[in-house]
């Protein structure tokens, strides 16, 4: 678990489904504008935690409110979409969850059981990196299904994927299963290999778990460091983890069968790479009335969340999206 200090259906109607956050931006679609926020007016410390994928991105805007003044504690831990759900709802320890999924129905009714109707933040996408060491001078890309039978244990060698390949055992390194990225994986890849099963999603989810040798880990980082050490070795995680490592990693193009495609910017935004996919952030009206320095810092959060995501190794949110973030935090704020 990464940690970090900075500085010294009963979803509400707010908590719009992807699908219609996600509609692409419109030219004539003008930014909502937000109350700006004296960040060294800002008192009382702020707790976070979640999913790894969002983990650096509000890092960085944390960094970003610490320096415009604000002198409280910001702490983050990194723990997975589900665990990050868990400590906001079950036990209402925390005042934001970061999340690389939507929220569950089971996860909301928790929430709201503990008096906290989850209201939903966009704040950027992702694009899933499928990567292999720089080490590896024959895998250039995978179709969606090769990607599935690899890491449901259907394809165990690499020379079973090309017989020029080597005949090598495949390495696997994957986040765990409380992981949002783990979740995604499994309903896009794994799953749909099991569309004859009474629970598609479950069935892949069994397939990764018990794959021959693979390597669980919440932590990135650990993810990373295993696949760079073997020319064998293949990977998810988010992009920015695949950024910050580059020089040792490779991206794995994928195609879902409209030719190969790489994640960018724009093929994250325009669904064309088919493995991207949004980023939120979770609070509810409860917390921020409660603690009003919730409201500022996700506020803060929405306004400046662009002048950052690129640094990190994320994609802007559409304008649309990010204005529906923002009349979702207007909403909670009375306003």
């Amino acid at each position: 678990m990464l940690k970090r200090i900075v500085g010294a259906g009963l979803v509400v109607a707010a908590v719009m489904p992807f699908a219609a956050m996600a509609q692409e931006a419109t030219p004539e679609a003008t930014p909502v504008e937000l109350p700006a926020v004296d960040a060294l007016a800002v008192t009382g410390d702020i707790i976070v935690a979640g999913s790894s994928t969002v983990f650096p991105l509000t890092e960085a805007v944390a960094g970003l409110f610490t320096d415009e003044g604000y002198s409280g504690a910001i702490t983050i831990d990194s723990i997975g979409t589900g665990g990050g759900f868990e400590r906001f709802c079950e036990t209402a320890e925390t005042d934001i969850a970061n999340a690389s999924r939507p929220i569950k129905d089971e996860e909301a009714a928790a929430c709201e059981a503990n008096g906290r109707t989850p209201i939903e933040f966009r704040v950027g996408t992702d694009a899933l990196a499928i990567v292999v060491s720089a080490e590896n001078d024959f895998l250039e890309s995978l179709t969606l299904e090769q990607l599935g039978q690899i890491f449901t244990g259907q394809i165990t060698t690499w020379d079973q994927l090309d017989a020029s390949y080597p005949a090598e055992t495949i390495q696997l390194f994957s986040p765990g299963s409380d992981s949002g990225t783990f979740d995604y994986f499994v309903e896009e890849a794994a799953a749909p290999l099991f569309e004859d099963a009474e629970d598609d999603i479950a069935a892949g989810q069994e397939a990764v778990l018990n794959a021959p040798g693979i390597q669980l880990s919440e932590d990135d980082n650990v993810l990373v460091q295993g696949i760079e050490g073997s020319p064998y070795a293949i990977g998810y995680f988010g992009f920015a983890y695949f950024m910050e490592n580059a020089d040792q990693l490779k991206l794995v193009g994928i195609d879902a069968g409209d030719g190969v495609v790489v994640p960018d910017e724009v093929t994250a935004e325009d669904g064309s790479y088919p493995l991207s996919r949004p980023l939120f952030i979770y609070s509810a009206a409860s917390v921020i009335e409660a603690k009003p320095q919730i409201g500022d810092f996700i506020s803060f959060y929405l306004t400046n969340v662009n002048d950052v995501i690129a640094e990190v190794g994320y994609f802007p949110a559409s304008v649309d999206a990010l204005n529906l973030a923002k009349e979702n935090l207007l909403a909670a704020l009375g306003q």
